[in-house]
């Protein structure tokens, strides 16, 4: 029997989605977005020199094939030194550049719905919603409204927010409503209350995440902390963590899985930043049982640097990300595989704030070397179910 790991890199695209153009930052459409190759360019060119300097250096995942899979998404020269491991360019199909449509669909399950957006006005959210907000949290009002990006809510709002004791309501281009508050001042432990109140309502609105949104602080000087928390709608159909559980395997989550998927077939979940991720991935590979499957999420990619539009903050991200996955790659056991994906694009280099449509690398570690070619997002799903021995249940086929 052998051990699957699951790996996303939130956000890491490579461009090149065939249908970018119907999606949209700040009114332009996605065409040309393209994560890596931007990062990658701006980095040789001198425009990434805050924290790191030169070209972008990521040989571990330029071996394994992210920059043939770049090729291949993007149409671009492929590089002249063979790949070791197998790489291909993976293409969603569901009507979503967000968080759970990108898992739900690598993990098998085409989103089987349209989701719910808030329109980008203000105030953005209905008044019965905002009502029932302000009668849940126990205040008479809700701060922004609007659609913004979290740290830029906590520097117009953080303040005010300490002053009155209300939450800051925002959403972006995501299916989500977002509630920050101040984990001393309004409370850690009533804002997630909050939030898991208020979910059932927005689910049944097809709003894909209600999201809480902690932070600490004082003004000037806010930072969210690692306690946020996703209510997310819980997937309609057994997607590859059920696969997995059903047939009496163990279910590892790493990062916020669990949240995404609302532990839908996840035993455990061992959480932080993307530093203790990643020592909780490399503890899961000394650990984790035969059989079983660790999908986990390196999210600090997006949540950091792509949203802000920080592409020096997003390069490094990236180099430490493949420094580190170099010293977990020889503690793989014979058998094991190790697929690393994406689930969107999130070009710093794009106008806006919000994700970018962009096919994703998937990059195979443990399964020979060698091209995949274009594959849908649901034959990771339906791969990781061969190579575990598991019966496949969604839409996809296996490329091993």
């Amino acid at each position: 029997m052998t051990r699957a790991f699951l790996v996303v890199m939130d956000s890491v695209g490579i461009g090149g989605a065939p249908d970018a153009g119907a999606f949209f930052n700040d009114g332009v459409p996605d065409t040309g977005a393209d994560t890596l190759g931007h990062i990658a360019a701006a980095c040789a060119a001198g425009r990434a020199e805050e924290g790191r300097s030169g070209p972008l250096q990521v040989p571990t995942l330029a071996a394994l094939g992210l920059f043939h899979a770049h090729a291949l998404a993007t149409g671009a020269a492929m590089p002249e030194t063979p790949a070791r491991g197998r790489w291909g360019a993976a293409t969603e199909v569901s009507k979503g550049k967000d968080t759970p449509s990108g898992h739900w669909e690598l993990a098998g399950l085409p989103v089987p719905w349209e989701w719910t957006y808030f329109p980008d006005r203000t105030p953005a959210f209905p008044p019965d919603l905002i009502a029932k907000t302000c009668r849940i949290a126990g205040t008479e009002g809700t701060l922004a409204n609007c659609h913004g990006s979290g740290t830029v809510m906590l520097d117009r709002f953080g303040a005010e927010h300490i002053r009155t004791g209300w939450p800051i309501c925002y959403t972006s281009a995501d299916s989500v409503f977002q509630i920050a508050a101040h984990e001393e001042h309004f409370g850690l432990d009533r804002l997630l209350q909050l939030c898991e109140t208020l979910a059932p309502t927005l689910h049944a609105m097809k709003v894909g995440r209600v999201i809480a949104r902690p932070f600490v602080g004082r003004e000037g000087a806010f930072q969210r902390t690692t306690n946020r928390r996703d209510y997310a709608i819980k997937p309609p159909k057994p997607i590859l963590t059920n696969w997995a559980q059903d047939a009496g395997r163990r279910v590892y989550g790493v990062g916020k899985i669990g949240d995404i998927f609302s532990m839908t077939g996840i035993d455990t979940v061992r959480k932080g930043g993307d530093a203790t991720l990643m020592g909780h991935l490399s503890d899961l590979i000394d650990e984790a049982e035969e059989g079983s499957l660790t999908f986990a999420n390196f999210v600090e990619f997006d949540s950091l640097y792509g949203h802000r539009r920080d592409v020096s903050g997003y390069a490094r991200a990236l180099e430490w990300f493949d420094a580190a996955l170099a010293r977990v790659l020889p503690k793989l056991r014979d058998g094991d595989l190790l697929l690393i994906t994406a689930d969107h694009g999130n070009d710093p280099t794009w106008t806006g704030t919000d994700h970018t449509r962009e096919r994703v690398p998937v990059l195979l570690h443990g399964a020979g070397s060698g091209p995949l070619g274009q594959v849908a997002f649901a034959d990771v799903a339906a791969s990781v179910a061969v190579h575990l021995n598991l019966p496949a249940q969604g839409p996809g086929g296996s490329f091993l």
